[in-house]
């Protein structure tokens, strides 16, 4: 009841403020004749005193009398008629706007009783956190997270908490900045120093940094067996083109792991083709295929998504910035294939045609390539 209280003033303000403007013109205004004619009769009596002082001639007097004269007569013959015609005309105006301004809250209260929703409920805020988590969604307990941390900023165990499921939501700038809260509230780990080194990177888009590198050395110095920071550091070494340095690191991590380790078939994955032109560099702008894929398929689901999304969307990003690419580009049909995005794979098919024409070479071994994905072109 209070929403149509509101509205209903709220409306009737709006409609006042054009209203009575539109009421109040007739009765502010003048006809204009009467104001003429007021000119002309200040004019005779300032012509009778020059004449009497002598500074016109009674010639030019008696000529000025006649002018001033006829311009009077002109007024009072033409007053009526314009008076009788411009005072309907007035009135028709200020009936066909009263008219529209009564209109427009008429039809949106029409419009909102049919398509709007009066009833729902209202939803502040602090009554859906105040809910019980297990009823809550993960949007809800995250505000929730947030609205803790803003009113306790040095709670270093809440910063822990939110970091990692920041890094599952591809948050990676606020994983970032919260495992950097954790490890100066609570100290360094090897978890959270893996983890921000993994936040670095997916903020770069899936490359390994100096800043993503040195989060990593660091874990494996408080860790020397934590799994993610080796193939991280593996990985980096690969982007830039080492790959031999890369191949022994992966070896040297595959003899640690344990057997049931979900690393393992990454690591194994990785020097299968750690031999091939495929493997990615900084550079080449590559991206994952069917056999990263594969290899994720063994890791935890948060690791596995985080390492699959991360390296697609550093292909991606890389390819709008150099779009001449054509390896790359058949790398992002295959990687969004192998995901199962076939709207994203057809998508990145219509790009990499529209960079090189058509009518290129390249469009059709682009249009070939995903015919064997079982992936063709749109329109």
């Amino acid at each position: 009841m209070l929403f149509w209280v509101i509205a209903a003033i709220l409306t009737l303000g709006a409609s006042l403020a054009v209203l009575l403007p539109l009421a109040g013109g007739a009765k502010s205004a003048s006809p204009s004749g009467d104001h003429d004619l007021e000119v002309y009769r200040d004019q005779l009596t300032e012509l009778d005193r020059d004449a009497a002082r002598g500074l016109i001639q009674p010639a030019e007097a008696a000529e000025a009398r006649a002018e001033i004269a006829r311009r009077i007569l002109r007024l009072d013959t033409a007053g009526p008629v314009a008076g009788s015609s411009a005072r309907p005309a007035s009135a028709m105006a200020r009936l066909v706007a009263t008219a529209a301004v009564l209109a427009v809250p008429l039809v949106s209260w029409g419009l909102y009783s049919q398509i709007g929703s009066p009833d729902l409920p209202s939803q502040p805020l602090a009554e859906r956190l105040a809910k019980n988590p297990a009823d809550s969604s993960v949007d809800e307990l995250v505000a929730r997270a947030e609205a803790h941390l803003a009113a306790n900023p040095s709670d270093g165990r809440g910063w822990d908490v939110l970091a990692p499921v920041y890094l599952r939501m591809q948050r990676f700038t606020d994983a970032a900045a919260a495992y950097r809260n954790a490890i100066r509230l609570d100290g360094d780990s090897a978890a959270r120093q893996a983890g921000l080194g993994e936040a670095i990177a997916g903020a770069a888009g899936g490359i390994v940094s100096a800043d993503a590198q040195d989060a990593f050395e660091a874990a494996l110095k408080l860790d020397p067996a934590n799994a993610k920071a080796s193939f991280y550091l593996a990985m980096g070494l690969a982007q830039e083109g080492r790959d031999k340095e890369a191949e022994a690191a992966w070896q040297a991590m595959l003899a640690r792991l344990a057997p049931d380790s979900p690393w393992r078939g990454a690591v194994e994955q990785a020097l299968a083709k750690s031999g091939a032109p495929e493997v990615a560099s900084a550079t080449d702008a590559k991206g994952p295929d069917a056999a990263d894929v594969g290899a994720a398929s063994s890791m935890s689901p948060q690791d596995r998504e985080a390492m699959i999304n991360t390296m697609v969307a550093g292909l991606d990003d890389k390819l709008r910035q150099n779009p001449r690419d054509p390896e790359g580009w058949m790398r992002l049909v295959r990687s969004y294939v192998v995901l199962g995005k076939a709207d994203q794979a057809r998508a990145a098919l219509g790009r990499a045609i529209a960079v090189f024409g058509a009518g290129s070479e390249e469009a059709k071994k682009f249009t070939a390539f995903a015919a064997s994905l079982g992936l063709t072109a749109t329109e």
